[in-house]
């Protein structure tokens, strides 16, 4: 078939590796316009942008749903993996076979912006990837394929992400198959549920909330937004840290040494810190950031 891509984060990298070494023509990579990033707001490229540079796949980054349609016109079939973009109905019908999507939940539980994020906030041990028919709802469509992953109990978002992503790899090629074999996709069934964006705000931690919820949201949250807390008045963000084994005194925020581990409490029992980025530095241990602060008695975050 001749096939499409649009797709913008690193994820989608793995499915387009597979397709451009597979029977089908990679006929033209869309993504998002190039936007300003870091402190000097230069114009970055898409990792998917990149991809297609370095291995020559015609790109395009449409800004309107005319320029969008026009990619679409001479294709099979277009496949949308983290796009950021809704497509409108219109845009959806152009393609030979459709528009099928590879998201990162088993439909129906997790539609939505965040389903990796919201999966291991939520404590689920159990995740996986669908490749369904697009239509104009939100991850709505009849579903192609599903592979069920575990989520392993210390995993943040990226490592899931990146886990889920090679699986990816294998619906796709089965939704393919099926797409050429004239299979039509299963409606979806169960309890659906939402996974919307995650805003900063969101990410603050409160300390009278349970000692594993919030290493979940630790967890959940990292690399972006990352969960953060106040210390001493200014933000504190979290990347790593586990619900310690025993349950201390400690009360909400207080922050504790204990042999060679930073402990703050929590409604239920204490976490052990484990890494943090303080206002103003990089990322370090926790505990290198406890013996230059030097917590005053019952000092507290939040």
């Amino acid at each position: 078939m001749r096939l499409g891509v649009a797709a913008t984060p690193e994820v989608a990298l793995p499915t387009l590796d597979c397709l451009l070494a597979s029977d089908h023509t990679l006929v033209r990579i869309i993504s998002q316009p190039d936007k300003p990033a870091g402190r000097g707001q230069q114009l970055v490229s898409s990792p998917v942008s990149k991809w297609a540079t370095s291995h020559q796949i015609p790109l395009l980054t449409p800004s309107t749903s005319d320029e969008l349609d026009d990619a679409l016109i001479d294709l099979d079939l277009l496949i949308t993996i983290g796009y950021g973009r809704i497509l409108p109905a219109k845009s959806l019908s152009i393609p030979k076979n459709g528009c099928i999507n590879l998201h990162f939940s088993l439909l129906p539980a997790y539609r939505g912006a965040a389903p990796v994020q919201r999966a291991i906030q939520a404590g689920e041990r159990q995740t996986g990837v669908t490749v369904f028919a697009l239509d104009p709802g939100m991850d709505t469509g009849p579903i192609y394929t599903s592979i069920t992953a575990s989520i392993e109990p210390t995993m943040r978002s990226f490592e899931l992400l990146e886990k889920l992503s090679s699986i990816g790899v294998d619906a796709v090629e089965q939704a393919l198959a099926l797409i050429e074999k004239g299979v039509a996709p299963t409606p979806q069934t169960g309890q659906a549920s939402l996974a919307a964006k995650i805003t900063r705000d969101e990410a603050q931690l409160n300390w009278s909330s349970t000692a594993h919820s919030l290493v979940n949201k630790i967890r959940a949250f990292y690399p972006q937004p990352q969960a953060w807390t106040l210390f001493r008045g200014q933000p504190l963000k979290i990347s790593a840290a586990r619900v310690a084994d025993l349950v201390s005194d400690l009360q909400p925020g207080q922050l504790r040494v204990i042999g060679s581990d930073c402990f703050i409490g929590t409604t239920d029992n204490s976490i052990i810190l484990e890494r943090v980025t303080p206002a103003g530095k990089k990322e370090m241990s926790a505990l290198d950031w406890s013996h230059g602060a030097r917590f005053e008695s019952a000092e507290r975050c939040g």
